[in-house]
């Protein structure tokens, strides 16, 4: 693969796969370093896609497994250092979406993975349950607990 084609497809997916690893990690050097070995695996592989959507999708499951190996790892268990969400520059165009994207990242992975799909990438059940190698039903029902902790969340600041 020539270095053009390999800038196309950085610059293409490079915010979509940064997000989910944002969003799977909470910590910006993480997403960072997650990102970096994402296109180090792209680049590697000499996959042939049919299509952009193929392309994606295994770029954001490959994310996500990577998101997986990190935390499984003894150095992220044993790490005391992380970025507050605060530090990570995020620029919001409204208070209600400062708001949002703060009680998302507060919910536990599970449910931050399949919001973050469904509602920021547009991905629908079927291409979260390929992604993530849940089944459709129990995408369905983390989608399901993860709007009522929203709403129990954002509820709560609303009332404040």
């Amino acid at each position: 693969m020539d270095s053009e084609k390999m800038t196309e497809i950085y610059d293409k997916y490079s915010n979509a796969v940064y997000r989910m690893a944002f969003a799977y990690c909470k910590n910006k050097a993480d997403a960072e370093d997650i990102m970096q070995e994402v296109f180090i695996s792209r680049f590697s592989a000499d996959i042939v896609f049919e299509d952009e959507t193929k392309e994606k999708s295994w770029l954001l499951k490959v994310t996500v497994n990577k998101c997986r190996d990190l935390f499984r790892s003894l150095r992220y268990k044993y790490s005391l250092t992380s970025i507050p969400l605060e530090e990570a520059s995020l620029v919001f165009e409204t208070q209600e979406e400062s708001d949002v994207y703060h009680a998302v990242m507060s919910l536990p992975k599970k449910y931050r993975t399949v919001i973050h799909l469904f509602y920021y990438e547009e991905y629908s059940i079927k291409e979260i349950s390929a992604i993530t190698g849940d089944k459709e039903t129990a995408i369905q029902t983390q989608l399901y607990r993860a709007r009522k902790k929203l709403k129990d969340i954002l509820g709560k600041e609303l009332r404040l």
